[in-house]
């Protein structure tokens, strides 16, 4: 088994825990085609996925599962022979059993207040199944069992959670007090690192008196004329007679 797949699928579960509230041992439901997959390539599912989640796993499935199987004849029994090995899960369809898929839909509802993981092959209940938030999805590639990606449904749920936009459920609120106590985290004791505005007085600078500017004294000038240049006066020539004389 591969690291890499290995670290996958351990981030995909801690998504799972931290906003989901999933707690081991992880319930997997497991349908007859899954089944037939680990009886093809002889893998131990209860086995193969302990190791594969690195985790405490409790494999279920359900009577309408069984009840399907059985149906089908001799070319699900060995698939049918893996599923009475596993532990059934109660779905209320006892009296009037339903599909493999009808069954493990109803099992969801619209929230997986149960807290259940799903391993199948069938298209069809994988696509009923990623459109409820919070499911986990496991399918079988060859002799290797796969953590699928986070659905549409439950990439969203985990993004508004993250911005705010969605309130958190009881299971959720319950689920973020144990990580605070597990943290010794208490509210009543956190300081926020912001600091706050006081209010305070007036700015000084604005309560100084302002300052009279002296204004220019403007000079009295009564002659009009007068320019405050000295005015030039002409010589007249020594040789020039005045008419005063002649």
């Amino acid at each position: 088994m591969k690291v890499k797949r290995k670290k996958q699928a351990k981030h995909l579960i801690s998504v799972y825990r931290n906003f989901f509230g999933f707690r081991e041992p992880f319930q997997v439901v497991i349908d007859g085609t899954f089944c037939k997959m680990s009886d093809q390539h002889n893998v131990d599912i209860k086995d193969h996925l302990g190791r594969y989640l690195q985790s405490e796993v409790e494999c279920l499935t359900t009577r309408c599962v069984l009840k399907e199987l059985e149906l089908l004849g001799d070319v699900m029994f060995p698939a049918k022979m893996v599923a009475q090995r596993l532990k059934l899960h109660r779905c209320g369809h006892r009296k009037k059993p339903k599909s493999a898929v009808a069954c493990l839909k109803s099992l969801l509802k619209e929230n997986n207040s149960e807290k259940l993981a799903i391993a199948t092959q069938d298209f069809e209940l994988t696509k009923a199944a990623a459109g409820v938030p919070g499911v986990p999805l496991l399918y079988m590639y060859k002799n290797n069992v796969v953590l699928d990606k986070l659905s549409w449904a439950t990439a969203k749920r985990v993004e508004d959670l993250s911005q705010g936009k969605t309130a958190p459920s009881d299971d959720q609120q319950g689920t973020i007090v144990a990580l605070k106590k597990e943290a010794n985290i208490e509210l009543s004791k956190v300081r926020s690192t912001r600091k706050r505005k006081r209010r305070g007085g007036p700015n000084p600078l604005s309560c100084k008196k302002s300052k009279k500017i002296p204004q220019p004294i403007a000079q009295s000038n009564p002659d009009p004329d007068r320019t405050g240049k000295r005015k030039r006066r002409r010589r007249r020539a020594n040789n020039v007679d005045s008419p005063k004389t002649q």
